[in-house]
């Protein structure tokens, strides 16, 4: 039943998300949809522009930072003050200062990686006005760049490559809001929990005791934070919770919201450069090695655990350590691959308790870049970048200069790709060599030897990717793992955002080069399995050491217990 569960529900994605919301995601960022007309047209008054005002690829990049480090500073002071703000039914006082820099970073990176309970340590007011705010506008960002460098193939001798503000409230007003409504109504109707009631009580009349139970806005706030591939979720548990998860049907309904814009944009791509194929070889990578994670980690949990095994006692239903009975061993691997393979990392399960092979699965899918199909447009435009590295070997392999889609792929486009592609590697390996070398470092995870080092790595990992995810035996709330969390999040944002922008900014001031009888065709087959080629040789030749030195020492510790 879950191998059945786990093809419908890409089925369904595939087929309600990818040619409908990516045809009209098209027309959104074409300019082509005004029926919001009446809301866009006093915002752009306000901030001094309108969709005719373009900006070239470094004022496009400078609005983006400067909106993003005043969305960090205003999520900050939010934080710090929440106990003198109002909707703080749980009296909650101030979040400590290295906590709110690494939250605040987090939430508009796209990460949310959660170092705190939210039940217990974030206000609702907190939670709606600064969160939640943020995994709107941060999902938008994603997509605005990825949109810029979209521009960048379809446009011929162009200066300009859009307007960052108009492209991020065409998003907000007229992709992500709308959809995120008519999931948040869903999601309630289901049982989500959503009200600023505060705690209820709960006595049990059999047994004499007391319970209280926290509520709060968690229904609406699930609905963005997997649209837009953010992850932060309302409790502690984030959506093993029954108030926040409470039936198989919202189960499936997150993990669609989540896969739907990432696939979805490589139609947007298509449709925007005038060439369909193009994005079905794009959506070939991301489905196929998507599709192997799946099939690898879903095969790995449905293998007894280990210690358990070794104590004579066997399960037909898998490794049940750690999961929810009513999503079983399979769904919950679907769930899990669909988060840590986009930038959400929701869990609906605990990652420190599958299966050694079962938790290579999600690091591995974060280490390979996470574009398969990768988070809110930053999926689509690292997968962009590899392409056009792929691109770059595929000239050398026929002996001319790249191309693609008409534009020359040289040595500056090269740079920017390789930096890109690099700077995510680099960051996370530096960052995690460091926090095994000093004692506040080894002080985090709960476990020694090789799942430990896994703790750390996983982490590191996850944030570095944007992804939010843990293996939660990793004990990140220290002022270490804030600080060294929150400078791996910006780089991992921002190191490849920003090459991204530039690549688009080259792209669309070269003209097209007519296609010849020697160009190197990028709508094929050959041309996506040397995609993914250069997909899994960067991320192996990066991380196999680290991931050897974890998992895989795990796995082969564990052959002793047969």
């Amino acid at each position: 039943m879950g191998f059945f569960l786990t093809i419908l529900t890409l089925v369904v994605t595939l087929g309600l998300a990818w040619r409908y919301l990516g045809s009209y995601m098209a027309a959104v960022f074409d300019g082509r949809v005004h029926f919001l007309g009446f809301i866009e047209r006093p915002i752009y008054r306000m901030l001094g522009t309108s969709p005719e005002q373009e900006q070239t690829w470094k004022r496009y990049a400078g609005a983006m930072i400067i909106f993003s480090a005043v969305s960090i500073a205003f999520s900050y002071v939010i934080l710090r003050i929440q106990g003198s703000l109002p909707l703080n039914p749980q009296h909650l006082g101030a979040v400590g200062p290295a906590l709110s820099f690494n939250t605040a970073t987090s939430f508009v990176t796209n990460t949310n990686w959660q170092n705190y309970g939210g039940e217990t340590a974030m206000s609702y007011f907190s939670q709606m006005g600064a969160l939640t705010v943020q995994q709107f506008v941060s999902a938008a960002v994603g997509i605005a760049a990825a949109i810029v460098l979209v521009r960048g193939f379809s446009r011929r001798k162009s200066l300009t490559i859009g307007n960052f503000w108009v492209d991020i409230t065409r998003c907000l007003f007229y992709v992500l809001l709308p959809i995120a409504f008519i999931a948040g109504i869903v999601l309630v109707g289901q049982g989500a929990v959503d009200t600023l009631a505060g705690t209820t009580t709960f006595h049990d009349a059999l047994n004499g005791v007391t319970q209280t139970i926290a509520r709060g806005p968690a229904g609406f706030m699930g609905s963005i934070m997997q649209l837009g591939t953010n992850g932060g979720g309302f409790f502690n548990v984030d959506l093993a919770h029954p108030l926040e998860n409470p039936t198989g049907l919202t189960n499936l309904l997150y993990i669609w919201l989540t896969l739907s814009i990432p696939f979805a944009l490589t139609y947007t791509f298509g449709k925007m450069v005038g060439s369909i194929r193009h994005g079905v070889a794009l959506l070939a990578v991301m489905v196929i090695i998507f599709g192997v994670w799946v099939g690898f980690t879903a095969n790995a949990e449905h293998q007894n655990n280990p210690a358990v095994a070794a104590a004579h006692v066997y399960s037909p239903v898998g490794n049940m350590e750690g999961k929810e009975v009513r999503f079983g061993d399979t769904t919950s691997a679907l769930f899990n691959v669909s988060m840590t393979q986009t930038s959400d990392g929701a869990v609906d399960s605990a990652t420190d308790s599958y299966n050694p092979m079962g938790g290579f699965g999600p690091l591995t899918g974060m280490m390979l870049g996470e574009v398969t199909p990768g988070g809110t447009g930053s999926g689509l435009y690292t997968l962009l970048i590899y392409a056009i590295i792929a691109v770059f070997i595929g000239g050398l392999m026929i002996g001319r200069t790249p191309e693609f889609l008409g534009k020359k792929i040289q040595a500056r486009e090269i740079k920017l790709a390789g930096l890109g592609a690099l700077v995510m590697p680099i960051t996370v390996l530096v960052l995690t060599a460091l926090a095994v070398s000093l004692a506040a470092g080894r002080a985090g995870p709960l476990n020694a030897g090789p799942h430990g080092f896994s703790e750390i790595l996983y982490g590191l990992t996850s944030q570095g990717n944007n992804n939010g995810s843990a293996m939660a035996g990793l004990t990140g709330n220290t002022p270490f793992y804030n600080i060294i969390g929150g400078i791996d999040m910006l780089i991992g944002r921002f190191g490849i955002m920003i090459p991204a922008l530039a690549l688009g900014g080259v792209l669309a001031a070269k003209d097209v080069v007519p296609e010849s009888l020697g160009t190197f065709r990028t709508d094929n087959g050959m041309f996506v399995g040397l995609t993914i080629g250069v997909i899994l040789i960067i991320g192996g030749l990066t991380f196999f050491p680290a991931v050897s030195l974890g998992p895989i020492v795990e796995q082969l510790s564990h052959l002793r217990f047969f």
